[in-house]
């Protein structure tokens, strides 16, 4: 009979596979903004040279997390995401930037404290779920204190406004309580009254009602849905299979809205056609099965939880930009993870990967 054992290495396919989908998003960032760089800034590089600075500071983020011994650190969380929460109370007193306050501005540097707390949140929900003593079939262990912590975070995120990570942690959450034991009717306990809530405050106080009329419109033809959308339609069918050429493509000279951040995939379409669009995808289904594949082969409840959620959080951000772009959800303000241009999301998403390289470590070999 064989022995189980751990494996030593770090994946090596999930470290190749970040690294190429990073070079692409660097490519494209430059290639999508240095237009709207020149116009407002006065330099073509001024995009490309944050996005490099912070795709750096990523790099040295994720040699330190492999570094880590997460488990131990873990006991930390609590504390961290209460600090987290008292920085998602700080935006408000920060200047609105087209309308929201979503960043803490420390001079030329912005950071974005709903990213911290979606990293966070699931360090802490996987220490604490992973605990032998917590009994996920009763309803009050999954409540509190998971309730006020978390729905006090989603508040206060929604309130900035940013409808598309309140989603990403929501979702995540609630696939980190299943991948726990949880009952699948507490689950729709918590889900059905979110769905109400998000249903009156849509409709009834009129929160981005104009953007669910406009996406419901675009669900028949998406040229009939808002600007954005349109545009984005546009930006995609005119890439065709191989697209105009990188650097060539011309939606981005002022007519498709933030090119290079929440509507990146639409303006790589354009320039690197069906073709470059699919091999992306393929670059982000690796990352995905990648994973699955060590959150499966974890040897404790924490690893798994642990990776589990942060490949999951992964996989919903991506679906909900992707369907925005394709008019396949209401715009929602949300980032394409690795390509788009932002410093916290990149930090964040690359420390994503860094927590699963480092528990790709830990992968138990039969």
């Amino acid at each position: 009979m064989k022995r189980s054992r751990k494996n030593k290495k770090i994946d090596d396919t999930l470290l190749w596979v970040y690294v190429i989908i990073m070079v692409i998003g660097l490519v494209m960032v430059y290639s999508t903004s240095s237009m709207i760089a020149e116009s407002r800034f006065g330099s073509h590089l001024f995009f490309l040279k944050h996005q490099l600075f912070w795709a750096l500071l990523s790099a040295l983020t994720i040699f330190i997390i492999i570094k880590l011994n997460l488990q131990r650190l873990s006991v930390y969380s609590a504390p961290l995401l209460l600090l987290t929460l008292a920085m998602l109370l700080l935006v408000f007193l920060m200047p609105a930037r087209n309308g929201s306050h979503r960043w803490l501005m420390f001079g030329l540097f912005n950071i974005q404290p709903s990213e911290l707390f979606k990293f966070i949140v699931i360090v802490y929900l996987s220490f604490s779920l992973s605990n032998p003593k917590r009994n996920m079939a009763d309803l009050k262990q999954i409540l509190f204190p998971y309730l006020p912590l978390i729905g006090i975070g989603l508040f206060l995120i929604l309130l900035e406004p940013d409808l598309g990570t309140t989603i990403v942690i929501f979702v995540t959450v609630l696939g980190m309580f299943f991948l726990a034991g949880a009952k699948m009717k507490h689950l729709l306990m918590g889900f059905v009254p979110l769905v109400s809530v998000a249903t009156f405050v849509v409709f009834g106080l009129g929160y981005k009602k104009s953007r669910i009329i406009d996406y419901l419109a675009s669900v028949v033809n998406p040229l009939h849905g808002s600007y954005q959308v349109k545009q984005a339609a546009l930006t995609l069918g005119s890439g065709g299979i191989f697209g105009v050429g990188l650097g060539e493509g011309r939606q981005k000279l002022f007519f498709l809205p933030y090119p290079h951040t929440d509507f990146i995939f639409a303006a790589t379409g354009e320039e690197l056609g069906l073709l470059g669009l699919m091999i992306i995808l393929a670059l982000f289904f690796i990352i995905l099965w990648r994973g699955l594949k060590i959150a499966s082969a974890q040897p404790d409840r924490f690893g798994y939880l642990l990776a589990g959620g942060m490949t999951l959080s992964l996989f919903v951000n991506i679906a909900i930009n992707i369907g925005v772009v394709t008019a396949l959800l209401p715009v929602t303000g949300l980032p394409l993870p690795f390509l788009s241009y932002g410093g916290s999301s990149l930090l964040i998403s690359s420390g994503a990967v860094a927590v699963l390289l480092n528990l790709s470590k830990r992968m138990v070999r039969v």
